[in-house]
């Protein structure tokens, strides 16, 4: 497709935006496909009334009940969005999950996690990565609160980085790997004596049993196994004149979705760059946004912990204090870890309850 152009248009994405006028970006394929900017009078989530199930929606984890089990939040026949919360002391068995690629985000707390290829830490920050069918145990050491990620229909790999070049984002060398000797020496001196696997398959459960412990591995090699990566180790890529696409921050990519991290960073620096979230409509994805710590500068009354549902469908952008308030700010304060879906996401039932129900009004000055 050609590109084309009427009326008064900008030359630049997200800068020179003439004053009270307003940008919305609409775009294919999550920001890599067309896209088209269009300057309007008025924001475009100036909506009065929403009528039907189709709206942005909040949700506040920290009010819902959290256990040792999995408690789904959101899903699709690609993916499923869970919490869990795990205690010190809780008997955690070997666990192995044939039906997806596992990420478990740590939101609070911190522990050790057990597999057949060696001990991984984790703290409060640390993306644990287990592929499918590989076995794990958790030993936490202080309270832990976990955001999961199942990938059911592919397997997790590094974002194309492309000219920004290979150590961008993050470095491989930074990424936590397994410690065969450290789990040994765990093991013994924790008395770790585990013969139970139970094994998720086709959503059902099964445990196998064995005549000795599980954790007898003496050396391995290979481009396949568990590890982590925390947040203080990944570089966010900025440019220091105009406002970058979410795209950019892209950390882990599956088949048919895309997890990205937001983190501290300077904000842009010329005087006509937009210096916060861009009003858009992401045609192709539901956009999902854990907050997990941080001063959350694009919108109002967020605190750590919860969650925000942008299905396809209507722009959104930023509130409207937000954007008077970014004025006199430097430098973001946040980190969140986003899920963009290319294929509409369900809720599960227990989402209603912790809801903010006027949430979608929240736009309004």
């Amino acid at each position: 497709m050609h590109h084309y152009s009427q009326g008064k248009p900008t030359r630049q994405a997200h800068k020179g935006i003439p004053e009270g006028y307003y940008e919305e970006e609409q775009g294919l394929k999550g920001f890599f496909g067309p896209v088209s900017h269009l300057i309007k009078k008025k924001p475009s989530t100036r909506w009065e009334t929403i009528e039907g199930p189709l709206k942005p929606r909040l949700f506040d984890l920290v009010e819902l009940s959290k256990s040792n089990k999995w408690q789904r939040l959101l899903y699709n026949h690609q993916l499923a969005v869970h919490i869990s919360k795990l205690s010190p002391g809780l008997k955690n068995q070997a666990y192995r999950n044939a039906d997806a690629d596992t990420i478990f985000f740590c939101h609070q707390g911190s522990g050790h996690v057990l597999t057949e290829y060696g001990l991984l830490d984790y703290k409060k920050g640390s993306y644990i990565v287990i592929p499918k069918c590989l076995t794990y145990e958790f030993y936490v050491g202080e309270e832990t609160e976990f955001l999961i990620i199942e990938n059911k229909t592919s397997h997790y790999e590094e974002p194309d980085r492309g000219i920004a070049g290979r150590h961008a984002v993050y470095d491989i060398e930074t990424i936590g790997k397994p410690n065969l000797d450290k789990l040994n020496q765990f093991v013994k001196d924790n008395e770790v004596n585990t013969d139970l696997i139970t094994v998720k398959h086709n959503n059902e459960h099964t445990k196998f049993t064995y005549s000795e412990p599980i954790y007898d591995v003496i050396g391995w090699k290979g481009d396949l196994f568990p590890f982590t990566l925390h947040t203080d180790n990944m570089m966010p890529l900025m440019s220091h004149r105009s406002h970058l696409p979410p795209s950019a921050h892209t950390t882990f990519v599956a088949k048919d979705f895309v997890i990205c991290t937001f983190l501290p960073r300077p904000l842009e620096e010329d005087a006509d760059a937009l210096k916060v979230p861009f009003y858009h409509q992401n045609i192709d994805y539901d956009e999902v946004l854990f907050y997990h710590d941080g001063d959350f500068f694009s919108r109002d009354n967020l605190h750590a912990g919860m969650m925000t549902f942008h299905p396809a469908g209507f722009p959104h952008g930023p509130h409207p204090k937000a954007v008077d308030t970014v004025q006199t700010k430097k430098r973001t304060d946040e980190t969140a870890v986003m899920i963009d879906s290319r294929w509409p996401l369900l809720r599960d039932e227990v989402l209603q309850s912790v809801e903010v129900s006027d949430y979608w009004q929240s736009w309004k000055s």
